[in-house]
């Protein structure tokens, strides 16, 4: 009573099609919406720990001096100028590694 098993134990070890056309290029404006959509993600997210922490500083600031904490501070000063800057970054950052990935991907194709 044997079982009748196939030749593969599993599905790890089945090969896997083989693909009829190659992988095609990322297109330009897929580029550009990704790099603005993480450059917008990574902004907000910096502007909201920046303020957080801007806020949380500021009310220790201000309970120090014995003086109600000015909140302008925090957004205007601190935050504000903060997120500008990761933004910049962030931007920068991305767009240089969706190039190079697009590059990549262009000379794999080539081959």
């Amino acid at each position: 009573m044997g079982l009748n098993l196939p030749s593969f134990t599993s599905v790890a070890e089945e090969e896997f099609p083989k693909r009829n056309s190659p992988a095609r290029l990322p297109r330009w404006y897929g580029i550009l919406l990704r790099v603005l959509l993480i450059t917008l993600i990574g902004t907000l997210l910096v502007f909201a720990v920046g303020l957080l922490l801007a806020i949380i500083g500021t009310v220790i600031a201000s309970a120090l001096r014995g003086i109600h904490p000015d909140m302008r501070i925090a957004y205007r000063l601190i935050a504000l100028p903060m997120a500008v800057f990761a933004g910049a970054v962030v931007f920068i950052s991305s767009l240089v590694m969706e190039v190079r990935h697009y590059l990549k991907a262009k000379e794999l194709r080539t081959r």
